[in-house]
């Protein structure tokens, strides 16, 4: 009640772990939401109902795609949350297949364990969405094998703080192109705006 009859209020965002949580609470979503199965930008419509929209996907493919050259077949998305469902959807839309890695046993998703040589041979992007890493636990990172990366990968980390998680220093370390989440929130961002403002 509080949300729908603040006349202040057009909107908010949701970030991690609620993204997919929230769904059940909305009465409408967006097509592309419906479909990614998370939300991250919900709208308070005219007549005081919630709607649900995925912002993160739109961010994720804008920030990515000037970095993708044509070796950049397939993708690892560290972690199953809603964040990641969006960089699925994303990676979709561009044309790249992905994995998913999960420390829980999942159907479709790698364990951490099988990560080698090879793998990093057969996928070029790796995509941290787990919040392994976020401020104030800098020392944490991801459990893959850091020392297969090399000039040919792409590691992206949907973290912005700090700007340089131990996940990226250890992919620069082996020359791989890197990236961070702040483009991806900003981009976001904006997009929500005109979904509020519209």
């Amino acid at each position: 009640g509080i949300i729908r009859n603040n006349p202040l209020l057009k909107g908010l965002n949701v970030t991690i772990p609620y993204k997919e949580k929230i769904i059940p609470y909305l009465e409408q979503l967006s097509k592309k939401a419906a479909k990614i199965g998370a939300v991250n930008c919900i709208k308070i419509t005219k007549k005081g109902k919630l709607k649900g929209y995925n912002t993160d996907y739109y961010g994720f493919k804008k920030s990515l795609q000037p970095l993708l050259q044509p070796h950049h077949k397939k993708a690892l998305i560290l972690g199953t949350g809603g964040a990641s469902k969006a960089v699925a959807y994303a990676l979709e839309e561009l044309g790249i297949l992905y994995t998913f890695v999960s420390r829980s046993k999942k159907e479709n998703a790698l364990d951490y364990k099988y990560i080698n040589a090879t793998t990093f041979d057969n996928f070029q992007i790796v995509i941290n969405c787990t919040p392994l890493g976020t401020f104030p636990n800098l020392e944490e990172c991801p459990p893959i094998p850091y020392d297969f990366f090399t000039e040919e990968h792409i590691a992206f980390d949907l973290i912005y703080n700090p700007e340089e998680t131990t996940f990226l220093k250890k992919a620069k370390a082996k020359n791989a192109q890197t990236k961070n989440g702040y483009e991806m929130l900003v981009l976001q961002a904006e997009k929500g705006w005109k979904i509020w403002n519209e």
